[in-house]
């Protein structure tokens, strides 16, 4: 038998949650960094600012980047992202993942630090569609840490904070599923290392998609 459906709504991160993508975004930000004159960040400063929203992150990762320069900053990173896009996909097993928790009827949603465009682009793709039920992107809500995306999926799926789990590579989306109230699990395959996840109280520490598939039906 089953076990009980403990998790209403079920939220994921995209970028090294779901999507293989860490190395590209680090690599992207070092580029757009020294396009503009900044020293080169180092791959650990690089990943660390990954699931925030792309100004903040930007701006965390060349603090010696005026603020003038923000926007063309913005634009190098997305030039070089854009060169790269289509050499990203989804982790191996993240699909039959996702089907197994659309047949018990979890609502499932998307909170990132991508822009809205940017995650259209992948959630439009014949594998995606209609795979998700609801979704939010820093740019339309506020970046990670800030609640505001879960917040937003919860009213809009009914969902109360104690029935509502958030999934993430980073300290970010931990930290956010602790400021609105939500259950968290780690995933250390993506951009922070998960001895950084320890003080933020996640549920559990998946060590590969197969052992977060599995924990998921089990548990959530």
């Amino acid at each position: 038998m089953p076990s009980p459906r403990r998790f209403d709504l079920i939220a994921f991160d995209w970028d090294g949650t779901l999507y293989d993508s860490t190395k590209v975004i680090v690599r992207c930000i070092q580029r757009a960094v020294v396009d503009v004159g900044g020293a080169m960040p180092t791959e650990r400063a690089a990943a660390f600012v990954i699931g925030m929203s792309l100004t903040q992150a930007l701006a965390r990762a060349a603090p010696d980047v005026p603020p003038e320069k923000y926007g063309e900053l913005g634009e190098r990173y997305r030039h070089h992202y854009y060169q790269h896009k289509d050499d990203l996909s989804l982790f191996d097993g993240v699909l039959p993942m996702l089907r197994d928790l659309r047949a018990r009827h979890h609502w499932l949603a998307v909170a990132t630090g991508k822009s809205r465009r940017g995650l259209d682009e992948v959630l439009r793709t014949e594998e995606l569609h209609g795979v998700f039920d609801g979704s939010r992107t820093s740019d339309e809500t506020a970046g990670k840490p800030h609640p505001r995306m879960l917040n937003e999926l919860m009213r809009e799926s009914g969902a109360e904070p104690g029935r509502t789990l958030m999934i993430g590579d980073t300290t970010h989306d931990l930290e956010m599923a602790r400021n609105a109230g939500c259950a968290s699990v780690g995933v250390s395959y993506g951009a922070h290392e998960p001895a950084e996840f320890h003080e933020l109280g996640p549920v559990h520490i998946a060590h590969s998609v197969r052992d977060l598939h599995d924990w998921l039906l089990a548990n959530a």
